[in-house]
């Protein structure tokens, strides 16, 4: 190729980079900006809470060990550094617990990364609340597509982390709305996101959740924060990194073998017309999403049945045989389904508390209420993936049979929680930390974000 012979851009990534460039131009539909609104406060809930968390903690003391320039702050903390170590610690904090926001048709979680990116670059560059709810909802665009368009459950099963892979791009782009870029720059940064683009699904063997912290929200948030950063700084990269010879779809074909190709198209498809944060779920009970349902008709049961623990003669879970491998008797209380079903049946209700309470997991009642409960992988719920459904179904000591079938978890996009439901739960979970007045002010400032005139207003309400 001579240099006076232009690269060749493919029509997929030339579509994508113009529509990240113009996103901060383009005003949201009402009821985007609003469900946008509903998910940055549900992250913002989560990094308060996690702050607190070991993944949390752990994170903060890796962040204070690099310094950096004053760029953006650590939730939780009085901590200032660069854009790329916020985003790290906060998206770790973020995802400390089972309590952050899921996107089911692309198997990944996307606040964590996307929320915490959009927070740092919004603080550096004192962006208004309106171009962070655009950068957030584009993020979430970007980083489902991308995941989708490589066959999520496919890509998945050959052992790569859709957890990561998505929300990097999620990140990238949030970060390069952020950034102002043009075309070319947006392109340069989703070749510093593809390069960076990793992750194994191992990471269910991680009992202290720390590593998983990282993987599904600090390294995406990282790895997009980084991009970005780079191509501020003047780095020039690969033109079209998507396509072409080695390029990121030919390397990562391999969901080909379980038979579901790569569909590249899929990635610009809908966009601008059709919003994946309205598909994007978010947590009631703040446990693992297998559990979400079963809590569901559990607290169904026992309110339409005054039902309590002693009651109970044996109490049938059933779920996907999936959610059954990942949450059937783990060790951490907010992962554990007997547990947590047990706890329920206890105390009427599942809290905060309760799912971080390792304690009561070898408490002579829970464990006696444990002995009861039985949890099947169910084939049939399994066909019914990514749609998370579970059943319970309660034997009473009186004889009597009860049942109840989920099939649309609270928060879901199918049945999705109110502005209240969601100040509700975002408030109780800040007030332990920030106190009731912050907690407060935060709330109140996310739901009004669309006034909000510098992103650096929001920092006193998030530190202590």
């Amino acid at each position: 190729m001579s240099k006076t012979t232009p690269p060749k851009i493919s029509p997929i990534t030339q579509k994508l980079a113009a529509y990240i460039a113009a996103a901060p131009r383009k005003a949201l539909p009402r009821e985007v900006a609003e469900k946008t609104k509903h998910h940055i406060l549900d992250t913002l809930a989560a990094m308060v809470s996690g702050s607190t968390l070991p993944p949390g903690q752990a994170a903060l003391a890796y962040v204070k060990t690099l310094g950096g320039i004053k760029q953006a702050s650590v939730v939780g903390s009085r901590m200032m550094t660069t854009t790329v170590n916020a985003a790290l610690a906060n998206a770790m904090m973020a995802h400390a617990d089972e309590t952050d926001d899921s996107h089911a048709p692309s198997l990944m979680h996307p606040g964590c990364a996307i929320v915490a990116a959009a927070m740092a670059f919004g603080e550096w560059h004192r962006h208004n609340g309106n171009a962070l709810l655009r950068a957030v909802a584009l993020g979430y665009d970007v980083g489902a597509r991308l995941n989708i368009s490589l066959g999520e459950s496919a890509f998945r099963k050959v052992g790569h982390l859709t957890h990561c892979f998505g929300p990097t791009f999620g990140a990238t782009a949030t970060s390069a709305a952020l950034c102002g870029f043009n075309t070319k720059q947006v392109r340069y940064a989703l070749a510093y996101a593809a390069q960076q683009a990793g992750g194994l699904s191992s990471y269910a063997r991680d009992t202290g959740h720390i590593e998983k912290a990282f993987d599904f929200g600090g390294m995406p948030a990282r790895n997009g924060a980084t991009a970005a950063s780079m191509v501020a700084a003047g780095c020039t990269a690969t033109d079209d990194i998507l396509f072409g010879e080695r390029g990121f779809y030919a390397a990562y074909d391999e969901s080909a073998r379980m038979g579901r190709a790569p569909e590249p198209s899929l990635l610009t498809r809908g966009l601008g017309s059709d919003y994946e944060i309205m598909r994007t779920n978010i947590k009631r009970w703040t446990v693992g999403s297998p559990i979400q349902a079963p809590l569901d008709s559990l607290l169904e049961l026992i309110r339409a049945h005054d039902i309590k623990a002693n009651d109970v003669e044996k109490l049938v879970v059933r779920v996907s045989i999936t959610g059954a491998n990942t949450v059937g008797d783990r060790e951490m209380p907010d992962i554990c389904m007997q547990h947590m079903c047990a706890v329920m049946l206890l105390d009427g209700i599942a809290t905060f508390e309760s799912a971080h309470d390792e304690k009561r997991m070898t408490h002579p009642k829970v464990l006696a209420v444990r002995k009861r409960i039985e949890l099947v992988g169910d084939e049939d719920l399994q066909k019914l993936l990514p749609s998370r459904q579970g059943i319970v179904e309660i034997k009473l000591r009186d004889g009597r049979l009860v049942r109840h079938h989920t099939k649309a978890v609270r928060g879901t996009a199918d049945n999705p929680m109110t502005r209240a439901e969601v100040d509700e739960k975002c408030y109780h979970l800040m007030v332990p930390v920030l106190g009731a007045k912050k907690s407060r002010a935060l709330c109140n400032a996310i739901w009004n974000l669309d006034k909000l005139a510098d992103a650096r207003e929001l920092r006193p309400m998030l530190q202590i």
